[in-house]
């Protein structure tokens, strides 16, 4: 019997098929088989990544979004992913795609929009090992684009622009309320330090115009006769100086004009009037 040979590369395995019909599996290496009557097929073992085109979504809020997904996967069931399924790897994909219709189709725009590794983690759960199925096992999935439709994109551009203006306008028009009231509060302290400086300055004018008066009452009180006729002599000399042709003044005591500092101011204002 003339025997063929057939080499089963690594992590790669091999179908025996005895006309047609599977026969047994055998592992990689040097493996032997009967030329015509039997065939050899080779099934990879490897991981392999997988690229979903972009498909159309429709959230819960009748939003249209396009989802892009990859995932890696692995053959662990060699018989059931060759004989069992036409095509394993599409009908992996199919399942794949309606499971995540339906996770998005749960959610609103937004929701879907912010949650993809959510969605990530639940569309794992969901599809879960496929070995029973389809002889495969999906090892990784993840969402690579959930995109709004374009007429959505303009609405949603148009609402942040809108956002936008009106968070720019309250924060003016709040600095400007806020330089206002800092103003006002500076104008009125300003006010305020010069009221209470003026206030001070009349306190000090009016305590030292009180001490002035307390200390001449007290040296007048203390003052003897001498001193109110030396005054009296000195508001005689002014008047002498004075261009008054007449004056008249009281014969009884002349020093009575010495107990009135003021006298001589009052005679010069009267003398500038005639």
């Amino acid at each position: 019997m003339v025997l063929g040979i057939k080499i089963i590369p690594q992590n790669n395995l091999g179908l025996i098929e005895t006309l047609g019909k599977y026969g047994r599996s055998v592992e990689s290496g040097l493996q032997f088989y009967i030329p015509i009557i039997q065939k050899v097929r080779k099934v990879s073992l490897a991981m392999r990544p997988l690229s979903l085109p972009n498909y159309s979504i429709i959230t819960k809020d009748n939003a249209d979004v396009s989802a892009s997904v990859t995932l890696n996967y692995h053959v662990t069931d060699g018989v059931k992913y060759q004989y069992e399924n036409t095509d394993s790897v599409e009908s992996m994909a199919q399942l794949v795609r309606g499971h995540l219709r339906d996770i998005i189709g749960r959610m609103d725009l937004n929701e879907a929009l912010g949650s993809t590794a959510k969605i990530n983690q639940e569309l794992a759960m969901a599809i879960g090992d496929l070995t029973n199925t389809y002889g495969i096992n999906v090892d990784r999935i993840n969402i690579d684009e959930l995109t709004p439709s374009k007429a959505i994109q303009e609405a949603m551009d148009k609402q942040l622009t809108a956002d936008r203006e009106r968070v720019a306008t309250i924060a003016k028009a709040e600095g400007e309320a806020k330089s206002i009231e800092l103003t006002t509060k500076a104008k009125n302290d300003a006010l305020m330090t010069m009221a209470r400086a003026e206030a001070d300055a009349t306190k000090t004018r009016a305590d030292a115009e009180r001490y002035r008066i307390d200390t001449v009452q007290s040296g007048l009180a203390n003052a003897d006769t001498k001193y109110f006729q030396n005054q009296s002599i000195n508001a005689f000399a002014d008047l002498a100086k004075s261009s008054a042709n007449l004056v008249v003044v009281p014969t009884d005591d002349a020093s009575e004009f010495g107990k009135l500092p003021v006298v001589g101011k009052l005679l010069d204002k009267g003398l500038k009037q005639f």
